[in-house]
């Protein structure tokens, strides 16, 4: 009899420099697109962090900076969304 493993979460960090923003947000596939679920932290350089635990697969998201819709300038990867804009896509795992 086959035992189900649970997918192992990995610690995915996110980042962005945006040292004169005011709020900084994630939102994505992971957060079924929450506005407001996941907040990042800005250190002392003005960059803006969060890590989150996430299983193996294909990940959209974008970052809302002052409420302003943003690409993360460090992905290489991404995916047109039904806005006629780009997602960003990271691949864990």
């Amino acid at each position: 009899m086959a035992i189900d493993k649970k997918p192992k979460l990995m610690k995915t960090e996110f980042s962005l420099s945006a040292p004169r923003a005011k709020s900084v947000f994630i939102a994505g596939s992971f957060n079924q697109w929450n506005l407001s679920a996941h907040p990042l932290k800005q250190d002392k350089k003005g960059v803006w962090k969060l890590s989150l635990p996430l299983g193996p697969g294909r990940y959209e998201y974008r970052f809302l900076v002052d409420e302003q819709w943003q690409n993360d300038p460090n992905c290489s990867s991404f995916i047109e969304n039904p806005f006629g804009t780009l997602n960003c896509l990271k691949i864990v795992g």
